[in-house]
Parts: C-alpha cells; structure tokens; sequence
C-alpha cells in the first residue's frame, strides 16, 4: 500500500468544490499560509474550509506533506498551465486518478482498489465494517461515517438536498463514475466497469508510464485487475481496456504496439517510456 497512515479526516466533511485547488495554488504561490490568520480573507472562504483546502490539495497531490506545490500542481493549475480552471474533462479524469493513486485521502484508495471488488453494490455500512477489518488501529465509527458521506459528495450531487453546494455537487461529480440507488433503511452505491470511451486516450498512456511498477510489457490483466491501474481507478472493462491499447498503438505508432499472441494480451513500449508530463503537453496543446 503506497500510504503509511491511513487518514479519514481533515476535510471537515467538505467535499472539494469545483474552484477550490485553483484558489490553493494561487494562495501557496503567493507565499500564503494556511495557518495564518490571514488565509479566511486571502482565501475568502471560512476557517473550517481553509483547513478542507489545505486537506485537498494534498488529496489531488497539488502539494506535497511540507505544502510545496508539487509539479503536477504547476504544469495544471498555473495561469499559463495546461487546464487552470479545470474545463477539460480529461483534468477531472487526471485529478481522481491522482486522489486514488496517491491514497493521502484513504478512503478513495481503498474503495476503487479494495471495496468495489469485494461488492458491486456497497452501503456505508459495508465501507465501516470493511474499514474497520482492514486495519489494526481503532478508528472512529463515526469519522468513518463523516468521510462516506464526504465521498459520495464528491462524485454525486443530491437534488433533494437544501443545501445549494450538495446540489451543485462536488469536483467530480462530472465524472459519472458512482451510481445511487435508494434504498429504505441504507442507500447502496454502484462503480460500474464499463468501456469509459469518454476517457481520453493520452491520460491512458500518462497512467502506463507514470505507473513506476510497470516494465516493458503490460498485459490486459494487469490493467483489469492491478491495484492503481487505469482500468481498476476508472471502472474500465476488458473490452475498454483493448479499446484502449488499440487506440494507443495507432495514435503512438512508433512508441507503442498491442499484441494478442496466444489469448495474451498485452502492451508493449517499442523505445524507453516518454516522460509522463510529456505526454500530457501533447495533449493539452491540442486542444
């Protein structure tokens, strides 16, 4: 597991809203501190969500543990960066693939890698008792609760709710990648694999060299199953996952060739791996 502690707090049950990382970087650039008295103004949001920005800037990895922007934070977020308001779908794909993958936000690890493939369906309650089983040290049922429901909102938005943001939703909300379906006494949720043809083909690539587990070859199964991969961190399915190699050996002909010897199917780097970040340039400057 790629994390030491797990966290399930910190965001003061604030899902992170859509101009939020943005209002960070701009803040830490300027040499802000969020534990200045200053921030609630420079920020112009509350106390609590000073705390809740911070929380989730780390969460996307926009900065590292000592609050320096990271490098992902820079290339995307600044001014003259590849998507600085986030108004590229792709950014809101390459955003939860980091929430996931880093793990500083436990949950979102544990759920996309562990949980959604032990059940299809799964409550809040599953996500306590199955919290609860994976690790040694005792963590508050409560807290866990707080944190589900601070999940859901960032990938759901509740039309019945009063409250104007849970509406509005969270930052990923765009995505689609959760499913409610109501129950009487626990609401369950659903992540379905599926092909994800909305998904664009460069962050697929991004995730295959940005992967430092990955060798020369990675085969289907590895994508479909592998913790942290693109097929499991996007619910992508057998079939998306070959669409996807298909599409990579012909828009990176010369870098990349999909094999399908003997029923195994893999992907293969013809030359050393590209720089991830160099592949993300390629795809935002097309836009």
């Amino acid at each position: 597991m790629s994390y030491i502690k797990p966290t399930f707090s910190g965001h003061d049950t604030f899902a992170c809203r859509s101009l939020w990382l943005k209002k960070g970087y701009e803040f830490v650039k300027n040499n802000g501190s969020f534990n200045s008295p200053d921030a609630v103004v420079a920020l112009g949001v509350g106390k609590n969500m000073v705390s809740s920005i911070r929380y989730w800037m780390r969460a996307f990895d926009m900065l590292d543990n000592e609050d320096n922007l990271t490098e992902l934070a820079k290339n995307l977020l600044d001014d003259n960066g590849w998507d600085p308001y986030l108004e590229d779908e792709g950014s809101l794909w390459l955003l939860h693939y980091h929430l996931v993958k880093k793990a500083h936000a436990t949950t979102y690890y544990l759920i996309f890698n562990e949980l959604r493939r032990q059940k299809i369906e799964f409550s809040k309650e599953n996500f306590v008792k199955f919290v609860q089983n994976r690790f040694d040290i005792k963590i508050s049922e409560n807290t866990l609760n707080d944190d589900f429901v601070t999940f859901t909102k960032m990938y759901l938005n509740d039309k019945t709710s009063k409250d104007r943001e849970d509406v509005i939703g969270g930052l990923l909300t765009e995505l689609n990648l959760i499913k409610i379906i109501k129950r009487p006494k626990d609401d369950v949720f659903v992540i379905e694999d599926s092909e994800k043809r909305a998904i664009p083909d460069a962050l697929c690539y991004y995730a295959l060299t940005e992967n430092e587990s990955y060798g020369q070859s990675i085969s289907l199964q590895t994508i479909a199953t592998e913790i942290n991969s693109f097929g499991v961190i996007f619910g992508v399915n057998q079939t998306g996952i070959v669409n996807k190699f298909e599409n990579l050996m012909n828009l990176y002909e010369n870098e990349l060739v999909y094999k399908d010897d003997a029923g195994v199917k893999e992907i293969q780097f013809k030359t050393q791996k590209r720089t991830p970040f160099s592949i993300l340039n390629d795809y935002y400057d097309a836009k």
